[in-house]
């Protein structure tokens, strides 16, 4: 074999392995940071749908409490509510006035109409009209599916605020993630984003999977590629 043929066969082994170790640097990273920045959860009931449904298994991202913002669903922790982990739509942070229903049948914030497109069937925002002044450091929480769904109104109709407290919150949810017709991110209702404090920035999710994959692509190719360098390799020797 000629010295130019075995410089060609070195270069494309260099490159197979660059590919490779490229690739395991984006997959590792991408999945290490995947496990520690997100929680997958199952949804237990049909609160929250059409949004998420019972069973569904969501990805939520690790938070502090104090991070929350309207519109955010989250994962929380009070055994007022349920031994379960819970999740439900943020409606109303701290020194929140929460009222229902307006003449056009919405929820309001701080005296501001909030349309929710999130919902489906139509109808007022609530069955039940409600009051809730929100105090500091606690979240008023409803589920998408105001027909069937047990959340801060159930609990402020009992003489409570209704409220639960931000350490209670444990994830935001960033997505659907089985069944597979169902997978999908969840965007951040624009609905809150006029309020003040406005609505919370999407997590790294998408950058985190998008590295996963990459990853594994280049972790294929660059190996697929080394064989084949190899072995052609070989035959001309």
């Amino acid at each position: 074999m000629s010295a130019a043929r075995r410089g060609r066969g070195r270069l494309g082994r260099l490159l197979a392995n660059l590919i490779v170790a490229v690739g395991c640097v984006l997959f590792l990273g991408g999945f290490v940071m995947a496990a520690f920045l997100y929680q997958p959860y199952l949804v237990p009931t049909d609160s929250m749908a059409p949004t998420v449904s019972a069973d569904d298994r969501v990805v939520a991202q690790r938070i502090d409490g104090h991070e929350v913002r309207r519109g955010d669903i989250v994962v929380f922790r009070d055994t007022a509510w349920s031994e379960l982990p819970m999740v439900k739509r943020v409606v109303g942070v701290g020194g929140d006035h929460v009222t229902c229903c307006d003449d056009r049948g919405l929820l309001q914030v701080n005296g501001a109409p909030v349309s929710e497109p999130y919902r489906t069937g139509g109808g007022p925002a609530s069955r039940h009209d409600f009051d809730a002044r929100v105090p500091e450091g606690e979240l008023f929480l409803l589920g998408d599916e105001r027909l069937d769904s047990v959340d801060s109104r159930s609990l402020l109709a009992e003489g409570g605020t209704g409220t639960v407290s931000t350490d209670a919150v444990v994830a935001r949810v960033e997505a659907v993630a089985w069944p597979p017709g169902r997978a999908g991110l969840i965007s951040r209702p624009g609905s809150f984003a006029e309020l003040p404090g406005g609505v919370s920035d999407p997590g790294p999710l998408r950058l985190l999977v998008t590295s996963t994959v990459v990853g594994a692509v280049l972790i294929m190719v660059g190996s697929t590629t080394g064989a084949i360098t190899a072995r052609v390799a070989r035959r001309k020797a």
